[in-house]
């Protein structure tokens, strides 16, 4: 979604080219190896509507046998970077109550996580999915966790609450354990609702090629998050099996593409025509 927030003037066209990932490679340099980066610039030509068409990335379709998703706007989502740290020592020399493991720590904070998701459901999600122990040495005692945290809502003064539960999670470890515990904002999308007009143009198409549907929130970003910002928006789903995404095994039925491949073109083809 970097280059789609630089579309919609979110982000600068420097801060973006200067993203660097795990192994330091920057966005910019990606570009250039490839050859994709282009001397427009970006964000320069208007949009009059923007139409995505996506797999839902989750099971809701499937479960409930429908063809088609109208996206009526995406959760909000809020990322962390949380470090924890205690001392590394000897797993045989270091009795019990000297230690001051960080994967204890960290793994106490998972469980609070989960909780904090709970306690907010049934719209809330939680969870840890990236997870850096220090020394990572089997007979060493953590010295250092690094982990993300992924809190999502449908509503944003609910993920505010739940941030602050995030917080007084790892201030009551810290003093219980006698462990640091740093945590640092990421990245935060705030809830996105779509245009009416367009989500309108999507139903009035599904309805009249006689699609099975229902009305469904995104559960993960896309660049119509972001371009909603600039031009009238709506995204269509169709469903993937058993919500897998981002996978080898990433599959969907070639008539569920088509079906949202239909409803697109009847949606893009309303719009102009309005």
């Amino acid at each position: 979604m970097v280059a789609s927030g630089v579309f919609a003037g979110a982000f600068t066209r420097d801060w973006a080219v200067a993203r660097e990932d795990r192994e330091g490679v920057t966005f910019g340099a990606a570009l250039d190896s490839i050859g994709y980066r282009g001397p427009e610039s970006c964000g320069r030509h208007p949009l009059s509507a923007f139409f995505e068409l996506h797999i839902e990335q989750g099971p809701i379709l499937e479960a409930e046998e429908k063809e088609v998703g109208i996206v009526t706007g995406v959760q909000g989502m809020r990322w962390y970077e949380v470090t924890v740290t205690g001392e590394s020592a000897h797993t045989g020399a270091t009795p019990m109550r000297l230690r001051k493991n960080a994967l204890l720590g960290a793994a106490r904070l998972v469980e609070r996580i989960n909780a904090i998701a709970e306690r907010h459901k049934p719209d809330a999600l939680g969870a840890v999915g990236l997870m850096e122990v220090r020394p990572n040495s089997r007979n060493v005692v953590p010295g250092e966790v690094r982990f993300s945290v992924d809190l999502r809502h449908i509503s944003d003064a609910k993920l505010d609450a739940m941030e602050a539960m995030l917080g007084e999670a790892c201030a009551r470890l810290g003093r219980e354990s006698g462990l640091t515990f740093d945590v640092q904002l990421a990245t935060s999308y705030p809830t996105v609702q779509f245009h009416p007009d367009c989500v309108s143009a999507v139903r009035k198409a599904t309805q009249s090629l006689g699609y099975k549907h229902i009305d469904i929130v995104s559960g993960a970003g896309h660049d119509a998050c972001y371009i909603n910002r600039v031009a009238p928006t709506a995204m269509i789903f169709v469903p993937c099996e058993g919500g897998i995404s981002h996978n080898e095994i990433e599959n969907a039925k070639p008539e569920d593409l088509a079906a949202g491949c239909d409803v697109l073109l009847s949606a893009i083809v309303e719009r102009a025509a309005s």
